[in-house]
């Protein structure tokens, strides 16, 4: 893994109903903070998966527990490695992620893994590659880009979840 540095930034399960995933970690986790981002679409023009175009939908929720990101991911429509997943293992722990500086460069390193999907999103601002096979017995290892102008929204979201963990 000489091409990880840094720390883990998060844990993303996939799930196929994300609404009670998000009740089920509030009962057993005490994480009831979520934020929703209801139907991204991912299209051919900004993802591929397994080096071909992707066009697919997903609800995606982020809660924070400290530092750490929790990420939770229900495929609507179309193939992706998310809807594999849940096609070969059903609901479950999907992958880690870590926060690189440079992503391309980081991937010229990383000659041992196969990028299975890639892409970006927020106008560029998060680039992510998945990576196979995964470590530490995660199925797959996210790599992941942040710009400038992604990085408030995330922070929102963890001084949220801050503040809902301080009120209980």
């Amino acid at each position: 893994m000489q091409f990880l540095s840094g720390p883990m930034t998060q844990l993303a399960w996939v799930v196929d109903d994300i609404e009670a995933t998000e009740q089920e970690f509030a009962v057993r986790n005490h994480v009831d903070r979520w934020t929703r981002l209801s139907d991204i679409r991912f299209g051919p023009e900004t993802c591929v998966l397994r080096g071909r175009p992707a066009d697919f939908v997903a609800h995606i929720s982020l809660s924070y527990v400290g530092d750490l990101q929790l990420e939770l991911i229900q495929p609507v429509e179309g193939n992706s490695i998310y809807t594999e997943f849940l096609d070969q293992h059903g609901p479950g722990l999907h992958h880690g992620c870590w926060e690189v500086a440079d992503l391309a460069a980081t991937l010229d390193r990383a000659v041992e893994f196969d990028v299975v999907q890639a892409g970006s999103m927020a106008d560029g601002q998060l680039r992510f590659a998945y990576l196979e096979p995964g470590l530490l017995g995660l199925p797959v290892v996210e790599l992941t880009e942040v710009g400038e102008l992604m990085r408030p929204f995330y922070d929102d979201i963890k001084s949220a979840c801050a503040a809902a963990a301080r009120e209980d």
